[in-house]
């Protein structure tokens, strides 16, 4: 690695009233080992020891707020319950012991939860419409507005006990067809009130209702894709004015950064508009908000379900450093490339990539 790009990823950022090390930050990812929903020793240790190794912003696997249709997996961790947050509490000290940065993602995954489900199989699968992903109608229930104002005051109760039990910020996960990109698209968002008229409205509620539970300068971070867990093709949008229109309203609400999911950070979102940046950059450039860029880092194998199951070897970060070092974005997510090799990032600010660890499907079932 080039002395110009080691010194572009390393250098410090402020992300409201975090301040963090370096521009890598840890992406979200589901692993399913919090019997309970509690996070134990083990997932302390784990985030721990990737922040021991240098990365600077840890944002964990996604945890369920506090609704009965939140989630589908008895072993994902939630948000919500005494156990259960003196678990986060452990994962907090333990990252923070090691000089680390640490978001909890707060999820709730909306008409993707199948009826039946675990932790609580008797809870109705919801979203906007009760449209599916494919656009089947009837997959599940529409929300009231009675459902609507309760599931954004569980995003707002997380945050609040977020910042009580010392996190450094959230994240809220409005992307890969969970619920509230259900709000966003218009496939699945096809109500008739005002949540409708408006497909942004449940969004910026949300984030407007985390903002008056946290302190005016505690990170709220949004992640957003374009694709879907079902279809790589959806667009939210399809040129910059159109993406501008879903991010201004997310913005003026109180977004302190945008997390951009792309599959594949070098790929140009709008090519015809003759740029090269990626979700990524459009989105800093149309909001002047910090963006975190994530997709692919580090591995020669693009990311799609069949990946998490198929080896993938090392690829350098080159390219994406130039474009760090440019400035199109602010933080790097790093993924499986991470899951892999807990001490990626110090291998590579040390620019010792011959050093890393291949992704292999292996690390999907462990704690490594």
């Amino acid at each position: 690695m080039s002395t110009r790009a080691a010194q572009a990823l390393a250098r410090p950022f402020t992300l409201g009233s975090a301040e963090l090390p370096n521009r890598i930050v840890m992406a979200p990812m589901t692993r399913g080992h919090s019997p309970g929903g509690i996070p134990g020793a083990d997932v302390a240790a784990y985030y721990a020891r990737r922040a021991a190794a240098g990365t600077g912003l840890i944002i964990t696997e996604g945890t369920y707020v506090d609704h009965p249709s939140a989630g589908d997996m008895a072993s994902v961790p939630r948000f919500h319950g005494e156990q259960q947050l003196a678990g986060w509490e452990r994962v907090v000290s333990a990252v923070h012991a090691e000089g680390g940065r640490i978001m909890p993602q707060l999820w709730h995954v909306g008409i993707q939860r199948a009826a039946g489900s675990p932790p609580f199989p008797d809870a109705p699968s919801v979203g906007p419409s009760g449209i599916a992903l494919d656009g089947t109608a009837g997959a599940g229930a529409p929300l009231t507005l009675a459902d609507v104002e309760a599931i954004v005051r569980a995003f707002a109760d997380a945050a609040r006990e977020a910042e009580r039990i010392g996190f450094d910020g959230v994240e809220l996960h409005g992307a890969h067809g969970y619920l509230i990109d259900q709000f966003l698209w218009e496939r699945t968002n096809r109500r008739t009130d005002d949540y409708g008229a408006e497909r942004t409205r449940f969004a910026a509620d949300v984030i407007a209702a985390v903002r008056e539970q946290v302190a005016a300068d505690f990170p709220v971070v949004l992640r957003f894709s374009q694709w879907k867990a079902d279809n790589y093709g959806a667009k939210l949008a399809t040129g910059p004015d159109e993406l501008a229109a879903v991010l201004a309203p997310l913005a003026d609400a109180g977004v302190t950064a945008f997390h951009a999911s792309g599959r594949r950070y070098w790929e140009p979102e709008f090519p015809e508009s003759g740029s090269d940046l990626n979700v990524a950059g459009w989105t800093k450039k149309l909001t002047g908000k910090p963006v975190i860029t994530v997709g692919s880092v580090g591995l020669d194998a693009v990311f799609d379900p069949a990946a998490l199951t198929a080896d993938a070897r090392v690829d350098s970060v080159e390219r994406l450093l130039e474009r760090l070092d440019r400035d199109e974005f602010d933080l790097v997510a790093v993924g499986r490339a991470l899951l892999a090799d807990p001490e990626w990032a110090r291998k590579v600010l040390e620019g010792k990539e011959n050093e890393l660890i291949p992704y292999s499907k292996e690390a999907v079932a462990t704690l490594h």
